[in-house]
């Protein structure tokens, strides 16, 4: 596989259930970046979780563990354009998406994902594993 790669705290959850598929991709893969947003997703899931001191700890594992790409100025610029060209076709995404797919088209990364209404967003290149 070639490209740079950013994951969506969905294909995080499946590498977590040990889906083979992502695991197989991921090996196949040197350049992959986490969004700060995902991390995020990841510890709210954790806090809502039955297993908070372990879920807690794996993420932190997987955070230390992985290239963290954090929002700034330029993010927000590509975040604003992002969100007005989805408002002016009548079609939202979640707020936390537009952060993460800002971040992706601001670092030309391939996004992986298995949300499908990352595909209104334009100008993303996307993969679904």
């Amino acid at each position: 596989m070639n490209g740079r790669y950013l994951l969506d705290t969905n294909i995080v959850i499946a590498l977590f259930a040990q889906d083979v598929v992502v695991i197989e991709k991921l090996q196949e893969t040197e350049d992959i970046f986490i969004p700060s947003i995902v991390i995020g997703e990841l510890y709210y899931g954790a806090q809502k979780s039955g297993q908070i001191d372990a879920n807690t700890r794996r993420v932190d594992e997987f955070a230390v563990a992985n290239v963290i790409l954090s929002c700034d100025h330029e993010t927000a610029r590509w975040y604003g354009q992002v969100k007005n060209k989805l408002r002016a076709k009548g079609q939202p995404i979640p707020e936390n998406d537009v952060w993460i797919a800002a971040l992706a088209i601001q670092h030309n990364l391939i996004l992986v994902t298995r949300d499908e209404h990352f595909k209104v967003v334009t100008d993303l290149q996307i993969e679904k594993w």
